[in-house]
């Protein structure tokens, strides 16, 4: 079965039980997000946005036009087509380091520098290690890969709106290839290893988090914590189905936990969820949500995103604490969602929407289904308890 990346149109949407709060006019938490269209007037305002959106996908077009020159040569045609035939998708540093063959020699240092820049502009660590994939476009181009057809190389578009891909053969001939019609040649699709990136973002957002003080008192005073502690556990989870491109691999979706810490403040815990890779489909992750012991009120936030090729995690970071750190304990619980969709970078909102849902004021006693704010996903929540024994 074919994957599809769930990517999603912005529509912010408003959840009744907001009226049943008493939430000041005023906060900057209770103000909607800007539309789409005036998020997209604005985006302007933020050229570095849309310049790190342009450094990855430079960096991975660059990529598929080196590799695509480097086929020429049969032997490592050979090489690269039995290693994308064995797995659904081959790192390309691993693929580049090894001895002996002259192709792969040659690719290497261009393979290496193609991975720092691509970190640096994601702003994660530059010892994250290689970042860029190789895998095939659709597994119905298996049999003609392995029949010996000489293969395409393009990038993975980054924009949900475009109609057509360039590909390039080992020649440096340009091919435009339908985004909604598979392809009879088969075609490497030059991509970012998600799971990987969304694994290093989640590092760098804590730190970064903590940096800013957006994490307070990581735990309950002991005697709360000697014997366990109170948790939200998802115990399934579901997208919406969304007829994706074929050119596009699986979603990488990781969500934002906010509410307030112990000590008052506004608090973000990220939370990876690397198994929720198709839309359409259930999953019974078990996965922890909300670590209640973190926080002041028995109520949390929660806002899901897809991880995006041009999101710099460590930029996130900064423009989120900008927002949340303004905004101050009053006593009540403040729902904190518009306030972080509102510190998202613009070209989010524009090219690539990757605000995939949002769960407003989620409770502690909450046990059973939650859908999204914007209807594109459900949770079933149950109260779980981690014993400390």
């Amino acid at each position: 079965m074919t994957k599809h990346r769930y990517r999603t149109t912005v529509v912010c949407a408003a959840l009744s039980a907001l009226s049943l709060l008493a939430v000041p006019a005023t906060s900057a938490a209770a103000t909607a997000p800007a539309s789409s269209a005036e998020r997209t007037a604005s985006a302007s305002a933020h050229p570095a946005d849309g310049i790190r959106a342009k450094a990855v996908a430079g960096i991975e077009d660059r990529t598929a036009r080196t590799l695509a020159a480097s086929l020429g040569r049969p032997a490592w045609r050979t090489e690269v087509r039995n290693a994308a035939l064995a797995s659904p998708a081959v790192t390309l540093g691993s693929l580049v380091d090894k001895p002996g063959s002259p192709a792969a020699e040659g690719l290497k240092s261009a393979i290496t520098d193609a991975d720092r820049e691509l970190a640096r502009a994601k702003g994660l660590r530059a010892d994250t290690g290689s970042l860029l994939q190789l895998r095939l476009g659709d597994s119905s181009m298996r049999r003609a890969l392995g029949a010996g057809a000489e293969p395409l190389v393009a990038a993975a578009p980054s924009d949900d709106d475009t109609t057509a891909v360039t590909a390039y053969d080992s020649r440096g001939r340009t091919h435009l290839l339908d985004m909604r019609k598979v392809p009879e040649r088969p075609v490497y699709v030059i991509d970012l290893d998600g799971d990987k990136a969304v694994a290093a973002g989640m590092a760098v957002l804590r730190e970064q988090f903590a940096a800013h003080g957006l994490t307070g008192r990581a735990a309950a005073p002991a005697a709360t914590t000697a014997n366990g502690f109170w948790t939200s556990r998802i115990s399934s989870i579901r997208l919406s189905d969304d007829e994706e491109p074929w050119v596009k691999g699986d979603a990488e979706i990781y969500s934002l936990v906010t509410g307030f810490g112990l000590d008052g403040k506004v608090r973000v815990d990220p939370v990876d969820m690397p198994y929720l890779d198709e839309d359409g489909k259930t999953y019974s992750p078990h996965q922890i949500l909300v670590n209640w012991s973190s926080y002041k009120y028995n109520l949390a936030d929660v806002v899901m995103m897809e991880e995006d090729g041009s999101t710099n995690y460590r930029a996130l970071a900064t423009a989120i604490a900008g927002v949340l750190l303004t905004i101050a304990d009053l006593g009540a619980y403040i729902p904190l969602v518009n306030a972080v969709l509102d510190a998202m970078p613009d070209d989010w909102w524009t090219d690539d929407p990757d605000y995939v849902d949002s769960w407003y004021t989620l409770a502690q006693s909450l046990s059973g289904s939650s859908g999204g704010a914007r209807g594109n996903g459900s949770m079933t929540l149950e109260p779980y308890w981690v014993s400390g024994f």
